[in-house]
C-alpha cells in the first residue's frame, strides 16, 4: 500500500524549456533544463568555452559576457530568463581577422598571463566602456573590480582598457615594470 508521503515525495524531472538566443550575431535554439545557467548554455550547449567557469557564484567575473549591451555574470542568470536576448561573448568580440580594440590593448599591453580572467576582463571592460562612466584610472579600477585576476595582471589592465578608451597619454605608460 502506498502512503500518502511515499505519494507526495515522488517527482519527476521538470520538462525542458525551449529558448532561442542570438550569440555573436547568429540565432541559435536550444533545449534546456530549467536550472541551467547561461554560462553552462553557452558553454555545453553552444561549445563556446572562451567564457570561463571560474567560482560559479558570481564572485570571479571569469564568466562575464554582454546581454543585451550590458555585462553580466553568466553564472548567475538562468539561460531562460535570457530566452530572445542578444549575447555577445569573448568568441564574438573580433570581426573575422581583426581583433576587438580592446583585445588588441590587452595584446599591446600584456595584460594577461594565465589567460583564465581574460575573456571575462575583456567582456567587461567592453560593457565599461560603453556605460561611459569610467573617466580615470581610479574610475577603471572601482568599475572593474568585480574582475579578478589570480596573477595580479591589473596594472596592465588598466592601461589596455585605457588605451581602448583613447585616455592612454603615452606608450607604455601604467605598464608593468619587468
Amino acid at each position: 500500500m502506498i502512503t500518502t508521503l511515499e505519494k507526495k515525495t515522488s517527482a519527476s524531472m521538470p520538462p525542458t524549456s525551449s529558448i532561442t538566443l542570438k550569440v555573436n550575431g547568429a540565432t541559435k535554439q536550444m533545449e534546456v533544463e530549467p536550472w541551467t545557467t547561461l554560462l553552462d548554455a553557452l558553454r555545453e550547449h553552444l561549445d563556446l568555452t572562451g567564457t570561463k567557469k571560474g567560482c560559479d557564484h558570481g564572485q570571479c567575473g571569469a564568466c562575464t559576457v554582454l546581454v543585451d549591451g550590458k555585462r553580466i555574470n553568466s553564472c548567475m542568470t538562468l539561460a531562460i530568463m535570457k530566452d530572445g536576448a542578444e549575447v555577445v561573448t569573448i568568441e564574438g568580440l573580433a570581426k573575422g581577422d581583426a581583433l576587438h580594440a580592446l583585445q588588441q590593448a590587452f595584446v599591446e599591453h600584456d595584460a594577461f598571463q594565465c589567460g583564465y580572467c581574460t575573456p571575462g576582463q575583456i567582456c567587461s571592460a567592453v560593457g565599461l566602456l560603453s556605460e561611459g562612466k569610467a573617466k580615470t584610472a581610479d574610475d577603471i579600477r572601482e568599475l572593474m573590480s568585480g574582475n579578478l585576476c589570480r596573477c595580479g595582471a591589473y596594472s596592465n589592465i588598466v592601461a589596455a582598457i585605457q588605451q581602448a578608451m583613447g585616455t592612454a597619454t603615452g606608450a607604455g605608460e601604467g605598464r608593468a615594470k619587468r
